[in-house]
């Protein structure tokens, strides 16, 4: 049988792996090449250095939300239900990776700091997909939002609490819920047209 093609997906997913077992610190690409059974010259002909396959792999994590946010963001229907629908979809996600998997939610912590740039253009692109929703509102007549654009940087900044990674802790607390919907409440009510 002849041996699996050498993809960047693959090497992420050992990367992960490595990540996991031996951390951001001590995780090497020669140990990524040993788990994948590959010379290390083979991950470098995929990512230039160890730090390109860290931001990819950064950045594959944080991607992984954005095709349900992104659809959640485009959807027909009133804008309130699907901002709502789209902020409970970001919070559920960021508990997953946090709850799912501590350890390596502790490494892409690490990899975060690391990687501004990929943290920054996954925030602009979460920004923009609440733009889209409070657009659709104010274009529909349900939202007042003189500066769409500005408002959706409002909301993002209101939220954190249950989607910056700082508040992980937090997101087991018996009351985060309830925490949670009041937010919502707030912001919703707060960009309703009123007339």
């Amino acid at each position: 049988m002849p041996p699996e093609t050498l993809t960047p997906d693959r090497i992420l997913e050992a990367t992960e792996d490595v990540l996991r077992r031996y951390g951001p610190a001590k995780a090497t690409v020669v140990d990524v090449a040993r788990a994948l059974g590959v010379s290390h010259g083979s991950v470098y002909r995929h990512f230039a250095s160890k730090a390109a396959l860290r931001e990819a792999v950064t950045d594959r994590w944080l991607d992984q939300s954005h095709a349900e946010l992104s659809a959640l963001a485009a959807a027909e229907g009133p804008a309130g239900p699907r901002l709502r629908d789209w902020l409970a979809a970001l919070f559920a996600a960021k508990r997953r990776k946090a709850g799912d998997d501590p350890e390596l939610f502790a490494t892409y912590m690490v990899l975060a700091d690391e990687n501004s740039t990929t943290v920054e253009r996954h925030i602009r692109t979460m920004i923009e997909q609440l733009e889209q929703i409070i657009d659709s509102g104010v274009r529909r007549g349900e939202f007042t939002a003189d500066d769409p654009a500005a408002t959706a940087r409002a909301v993002w900044d209101a939220s954190g609490r249950f989607h910056d990674p700082a508040y992980a802790a937090q997101w087991s607390a018996p009351d985060i819920d309830d925490a949670f919907e009041a937010v919502c409440d707030l912001v919703v009510k707060g960009l309703r047209a009123h007339g």
